[in-house]
């Protein structure tokens, strides 16, 4: 069994999507097997995403992340990192 993280973003938790979401991936098979609402600061959205860093879209996505809270979720099952 495969473990992968899924993070719903700022716009999907504002669109109020997460429930659809955790729908989709239920109905796939795939096993939610921990999950959280955070609010990502600056600086940990740049550490997160610091394999990023020197692309010129670096600060505008540290910026939306960091701008309101995610959903970060591990979810688990067979094959489940392709069943994106």
């Amino acid at each position: 069994m495969e473990k992968t993280l899924s993070i719903i973003k700022p716009d999907g938790v504002q669109k109020g999507v997460i429930g659809e979401v955790i729908k989709r991936f239920e109905n796939a098979g795939i096993k939610i097997v921990a999950m959280k609402m955070i609010h990502l600061t600056k600086e940990k959205a740049k550490n997160f995403y610091a394999v990023h860093k020197d692309k010129p879209f670096f600060d505008s996505l540290t910026t939306f992340m960091s701008a309101w809270p995610v959903v970060a979720m591990v979810r688990a099952g067979e094959n489940v990192i392709e069943k994106n």
